[in-house]
């Protein structure tokens, strides 16, 4: 997996990148915690569940189909009073947080690869490019040398990468102001 600091410094980008003016610090907070959160499937180890079971880690919480139901339900929950164009936002930007997290799992050097379309397909694939090191899920190790070294991996392949993208985004918005 990467590690819980790459997946919220690519929803915060992206919240930047992206955000209309109407966007509260609530949908950055909802969209950072959507990034992490498919790593709380790790939980199920104490209640017996399987590394490669449907609802084990890199399963359904990594799917395609749950970040749909997530974002769904987050707007919903969140911002229920939303006019359809800001729904469609809101609900955009959410699963881009949401599903974002296994598509940079499926980049990593480790595990079993991402259960992208379950419910309907529970098969685990990875992604044809597999340069961030896998990021430990015990924390005592990702606190040591190991994770150092994963966190300067993520720092140029998945955090600057993102910060560059935004900044771009932003100039580019920034210059087409200019000429309207």
């Amino acid at each position: 997996m990467a590690s819980a600091f790459a997946h919220a410094v690519v929803a915060g980008s992206a919240y930047l990148a992206t955000r209309p003016a109407s966007w509260t610090a609530k949908v950055l907070v909802l969209g950072v915690f959507s990034s992490v959160m498919p790593d709380l499937d790790v939980i199920g180890f104490r209640f017996g569940v399987e590394y490669g079971d449907v609802w084990g880690h890199r399963g359904m919480t990594h799917s395609i189909f749950f970040a749909v139901i997530w974002s769904i339900l987050l707007v919903e929950i969140f911002h229920r009073r939303s006019l359809l164009k800001q729904w469609i936002g809101l609900f955009l930007f959410y699963f881009f947080c949401t599903a974002s997290h296994g598509f940079l799992d499926a980049m990593t050097t480790g595990g079993m690869g991402i259960g992208f379309f379950i419910p309907f397909d529970n098969e685990r694939y990875f992604l044809p490019w597999r340069m961030i090191k896998v990021s430990s899920i015990r924390w005592q190790r990702f606190f040591s040398d190991h994770g150092l070294r994963v966190l300067q991996n993520e720092f140029y392949t998945v955090m600057l990468p993102s910060v560059l993208a935004c900044i771009g985004i932003l100039i580019v918005r920034r210059l087409s102001r200019f000429r309207s």
